[in-house]
């Protein structure tokens, strides 16, 4: 089933996640339900809040970045049928030298910006079937998990960029929230007064 996508502006999306147990209700329902609706949206990732609710639950399906002609064919290889669940992640170490790339979310449509992360991260996380599991990534894997994990954070994208250019997305932010914009999938928007 296709959740509706919950627009920035939303207080679900700044709340730092809770983690789950493996009874958590209908579990077996929401990660196949959060693939379909990050497929249908064209993603790569998508949070557990991004569908308003507050647990440590993200998904990640690198392989569409897996055809960029940019990209050197050993992380063509490492993005291509790259497909996990990541449940009550923690990020232990991020390392290496900032570097900047081009960001969206599914949140906060037709907003894209660079946004600096370091290159490698150590996470630890349990999978759909609550196997713990310890893994470093680099390069655009670590970048997906990273922007994903943020969610679980409650922090957005946009609030890793400059005070200026915030300050320049200020109005475009306010009309997504307000739903003063088209998507091709299902939102879910916080300042839409009810029956209108």
């Amino acid at each position: 089933m296709i959740l509706p996508i919950v627009a920035y502006g939303d207080p679900v999306l700044r709340k730092v996640a809770k983690d789950i147990e493996a009874d958590y209700p209908k579990l077996d329902e929401l990660i196949p339900n959060m693939w379909e609706t990050m497929y249908n949206a064209h993603g790569v990732g998508l949070a557990a809040p991004q569908v308003g609710l507050p647990i440590r639950l993200f998904v990640v399906d690198t392989t569409p970045f897996s055809d960029d002609d940019d990209l050197s064919e050993e992380e063509q290889k490492a993005l291509d049928g790259f497909k996990k669940v990541f449940i009550n992640a923690q990020i232990e170490e991020e390392s290496g030298k900032e570097w900047d790339f081009n960001e969206g979310c599914l949140s906060i449509p037709d907003i894209r910006e660079e946004v600096k992360r370091k290159p490698e991260i150590t996470i630890s996380y349990l999978d759909e079937n609550f196997k713990p599991h310890k893994e470093t990534y680099d390069g655009l894997l670590a970048r997906v998990i990273q922007h994903e994990y943020d969610h679980i954070e409650g922090i957005l994208f946009t609030d890793k960029l400059s005070s200026l250019k915030k300050r320049l997305l200020k109005t475009r932010l306010e009309k997504i929230s307000k739903g003063k914009i088209q998507v091709d999938y299902k939102m879910r928007f916080p300042n839409i007064k009810k029956g209108r």
